[in-house]
């Protein structure tokens, strides 16, 4: 008599999602295991920047300095690091992240080059009076 699955999907041991082997042969510590299910849940949450709308303003600080400020990205749907980073190099200036907020400050008043560069990302741009 042959098995009432033979053949089929469900006769197929599950293998892991991280080295490909059967279960039973796994060799993927729980720390990899638990790195891998974070990341893809990371990947999982990230939204295409056509689907996010940044807002741009410029606020004035202590002293008289300004600082530009994008707001309306989330931590959980980006990298604001990476993001940063590309306003960093275009601005020619510093900033900063702050992920509780979920906001990116750069030095300086730069919301036309900001723009420029997040609707060059793709991000939708709205600005902020």
């Amino acid at each position: 008599m042959t098995r009432l699955f033979a053949g089929t999907p469900f006769d197929i041991p599950p293998e892991c999602e991280d080295c490909g082997k059967p279960e039973s042969e796994c060799i993927c510590t729980p720390e990899e295991k638990a790195q891998a299910e974070a990341k893809r849940q990371r990947d999982a949450d990230r939204l295409p920047p056509e689907k996010q709308t940044a807002r741009i303003s410029v606020q004035k600080r202590k002293g008289g300095r300004k600082a530009t400020v994008v707001e309306g990205l989330t931590a959980k749907a980006n990298d604001l690091a990476d993001v940063l980073t590309r306003l960093q190099a275009a601005c020619g200036s510093g900033g900063t992240v702050k992920p509780k907020e979920d906001l990116i400050e750069i030095q300086g008043d730069h919301a036309d080059t900001v723009r420029k560069t997040l609707a060059g990302i793709g991000f939708k741009v709205k600005p902020t009076r």
